[in-house]
């Protein structure tokens, strides 16, 4: 079942109000490290879970268990109930204050079976099952975290979640997440206790020094960016579902260029890259174009030795770079190759190499010329989130950048598990991108899944 963006019900939210910790927290001020509070990270994460009514919850109320486990979660995790102020060489650190963190009431006169694929990314309805509450939305002086609850008249409900991306990466936010779904079920304990250490781990060394090639972060001068044509005023969201036939199909392709092992990852990553930039078309084939892959080190041999339950950032996005033409006009296990040497560029010197980056050029934003950046949150968990309701029906990122995509699990409705993909294009690009699409997977025009709003 599928509905139209036009789709119109209406959300009755309340005010909002500020959730603190049930009991009383530290006072203090934490610094966030070198690889926290690069100003790629200065920016807020919207999340979206869906989940069906569950007869076995018949009289709880969502909205009263997420508030409570909510606010016992905040006296582990007391630093997301502070607010982030900036000191000398704009390096970021939390008052831990015990402020609070924000938390919305809402309720649909809808069923949430009603919304059809509307769940899927880019959700339409953001707006509406994840309000942006009036100066919310920054990172100085802000709340940390935005929760907002939704009941729909079938007895299901939305969980709509925003947090900095200063403060935790995804591992991070689904160790806080899993953490209210213990309390909300009773337990005493967090099932992993939070750990800070961000004075001990990913900060530059003394002195700073640069010993790796970062092409995300190399700032050049172009007569004409990607950043003119990707005008996040003017794009258009849409998004791909990618099918184990879908995925076969690339893989098919790779085979038959005797190319050696790659992932689902590779190839839906490498599919996207070379489509995109074909149909962006570069006025110059020899414009230097830049795939960037979120690469996270917990858990990795021979990485840097993090300890289990530290909720920072513990990634990077290392870029591999290529000549326009030459990616377009290569076969598809050229791009497949280049994603791969973008990951294997991830060691302990890499991530400290960018920390010290951080603190040398004053922590830059990376390039916006000509890339694409690419974040797999498929194995973070948002899909396993329980409350107590069972399995969401859908959990991920509902929403695209200019320059980035998430990759999040759905199965459609014929019961295949894919990944879904949203992803911002200029409108006069999107048939054209469709079009390379279909070449591709050899799927039909129709099957692929192109929603505008």
């Amino acid at each position: 079942m599928s509905l139209s963006s036009t789709f119109a019900f209406t959300v009755h939210r309340r005010e909002p109000e500020l959730v603190a910790p049930s009991d009383p927290t530290p006072r203090e001020i934490k610094k966030l490290s070198d690889i926290d509070d690069q100003e790629g990270h200065r920016f807020q994460v919207p999340g979206l879970i869906f989940y069906k009514n569950n007869p076995s919850m018949e009289g709880k109320d969502p909205v009263g268990v997420i508030r409570e486990g909510l606010a016992k979660t905040l006296v582990y995790f007391y630093p997301f109930a502070g607010r982030i102020m900036e000191g000398d060489n704009r390096k970021l650190m939390v008052n831990c204050n015990g402020k609070g963190v924000l938390f919305v009431e809402a309720d649909a006169n809808i069923k949430v079976e009603q919304l059809g694929d509307n769940i899927l990314p880019p959700c339409p309805f953001l707006e509406e099952f994840l309000h942006d509450v009036p100066g919310s939305g920054g990172t100085i002086g802000c709340p940390l975290l935005l929760f907002q609850v939704t009941r729909f008249t079938c007895g299901g409900f939305a969980l709509g979640i925003r947090f900095n991306h200063t403060m935790a990466d995804g591992y991070g936010v689904m160790q806080f997440l899993n953490t209210m779904t213990e309390f909300s079920k009773g337990a005493c304990e967090p099932p992993i206790h939070p750990v800070w250490q961000r004075e001990q781990f990913l900060n530059a060394r003394s002195p700073p020094r640069i010993t790796c090639t970062h092409n995300e972060f190399e700032q050049i001068t172009h007569n004409k960016s990607s950043t003119d044509i990707m005008d996040s005023d003017k794009s258009i969201r849409t998004a791909v579902f990618f099918t184990p036939k879908d995925i076969q199909a690339l893989r098919n392709q790779v085979l038959s260029e005797n190319f050696g092992r790659c992932t689902r990852f590779d190839l839906i990553t490498a599919c996207l890259w070379k489509c995109r930039t074909i149909a962006l078309n570069p006025a110059d084939p020899d414009e230097m174009v830049r795939i960037s892959v979120a690469t996270g080190a917990r858990g990795k041999p021979g990485m840097l030795d993090i300890p289990t339950g530290y909720y920072g950032n513990v990634f990077t996005y290392p870029a591999a770079v290529t000549k326009a033409g030459t990616l377009c006009k290569s076969p598809l296990s050229y791009a497949v190759h280049l994603v791969q040497n973008a990951k294997a560029q991830l060691s302990s010197e890499y991530i400290q190499s960018v920390a010290d980056l951080m603190v040398i050029k004053k922590r830059p934003k990376y390039t916006t010329n000509w890339i694409f950046i690419v974040s797999d949150i498929t194995r973070v968990g948002l899909d396993t989130v329980d409350f107590g309701w069972g399995n969401p029906v859908y959990g991920g990122v509902p929403w695209a950048a200019p320059v980035i995509s998430f990759y999040s699990n759905f199965k459609n409705s014929n019961g295949e598990d894919g990944v879904v993909v949203p992803i911002c294009l200029p409108p006069l690009t999107v048939e054209k991108f469709q079009y390379e699409l279909k070449k591709m997977t050899s799927e039909s025009v129709e099957d692929l899944a192109l929603d505008y709003y």
